[in-house]
């Protein structure tokens, strides 16, 4: 490469839980520029989320996030005309917001109204191990275990 690699940016820790993966996943949430409106839906998904569950909201998030969060996934590469789906590990950043995406993704898939009870009832099913998140997941890591013989083709 010629250029050298940007700087991370800092990223500022959220107010209630002073967590800065929180405000990773607010991020991803957030629509058109709008933080404000993001940290709302956010911190009345955690209320939904401790009144439904008698829970600590914060917990229930990272056991959702966590239970997301894939370990592998499938590249293409072409090798003489065909290509193959090679199973690789991935870095830890991708994996992490992969797994904030697919949350966020089928949050806003689910029926339901409004997007606080959607994102509640997503993350909750997600911390049980169900859920639109945890379905895609496991379906990432059954492909890439189905092409596992490709695996000595890593670029």
């Amino acid at each position: 490469m010629r250029k050298r690699k940007p700087k991370k940016r800092l990223i500022i820790p959220d107010p209630r839980y002073g967590d800065i993966m929180v405000t990773q996943f607010v991020n991803n949430l957030m629509l058109n520029g709008k933080k404000a409106v993001a940290y709302r839906l956010f911190y009345d998904a955690m209320d939904i989320i401790a009144e439904k569950t008698e829970e600590n909201p914060h917990e229930v998030w990272k056991k959702a996030l966590t239970n997301a969060t894939p370990q592998v996934e499938v590249r293409s590469k072409r090798i003489g005309g065909a290509t193959f789906q090679i199973p690789t590990e991935i870095y830890q950043a991708r994996k992490t917001s992969n797994g904030m995406k697919w949350l966020i993704k089928f949050a806003r898939a689910r029926s339901g109204k409004g997007m606080a009870d959607k994102l509640s009832a997503e993350l909750i099913a997600a911390s049980k191990g169900e859920g639109g998140a945890v379905k895609k997941k496991e379906d990432t890591h059954r492909m890439a275990e189905a092409n596992r013989a490709f695996a000595h083709f890593k670029a």
